[in-house]
């Protein structure tokens, strides 16, 4: 399985009726409800945003819904589509707003299919990986040093405290982990240690 790495969003126009989709990465159902929530005060479409999302290691959670649309329309398929591109943790919402001229249940199918397929076609991905998060707290002396490595090994800052030292708490892929390890061991000659967690998967 894969995750997204940042949001897309498209926008197509099916016979003067628009939509614009967008895939945003999301762990839990929780939030991709939540996330759905949110859109449907964003856009003034008289507020029927139809989303799908699949969480999980395995893309076992899902969800869907048609808000407004006929039964089986508009989610369903957006579901398939999500279900079918190897991605998860991620929510796929798409908004229309009217045209004028009825598209019909098959119209429906086919524009809902093909504006989720239209956002996922450029997604930015990676693999679904062990990650593990970090705490340490840092010198000033070696801030730019450190930095620079933690962008090479996929650091995920959390929050950076400036006080007396730099604290960092993020997290970063667990292979990864052992390599900052050695880094700032040799880097501060021992005196940077790390508190590390790992967790599940995504």
């Amino acid at each position: 399985m894969k995750v997204l790495t940042a949001p897309t969003i498209a926008e197509m126009v099916v016979k003067k009726s628009r939509f614009l989709t967008e895939a945003i990465p999301v762990e839990t159902a929780e939030k991709a409800r939540e996330l759905w929530r949110s859109q449907k005060l964003k856009y003034d479409n008289g507020g029927h945003i139809v989303f799908a999302f699949v969480t999980g290691t395995s893309g076992g959670i899902m969800g869907c819904s048609d808000d407004g649309e006929p039964a089986g329309t508009a989610g369903r398929p957006m579901l398939e589509v999500v279900k079918n591109s190897g991605i998860t943790n991620l929510i796929v919402t798409a908004a229309r707003w009217y045209g004028g001229i009825k598209l019909g249940t098959g119209g429906l199918v086919k524009a809902y299919t093909e504006c989720a397929q239209l956002a996922l076609a450029e997604a930015p991905t990676r693999e679904l990986q062990q990650m593990a998060h970090i705490r340490f707290s840092l010198p000033y002396a070696f801030l730019e040093q450190v930095k620079l490595r933690l962008h090479d090994l996929q650091w995920e800052c959390f929050s950076e405290a400036y006080a007396d030292s730099v604290d960092f708490t993020g997290r970063l892929p667990e292979n990864n982990s052992l390599i900052l390890q050695e880094f700032l061991r040799d880097l501060s000659k021992g005196a940077i240690t790390l508190e590390t967690e790992k967790v599940n998967l995504e």
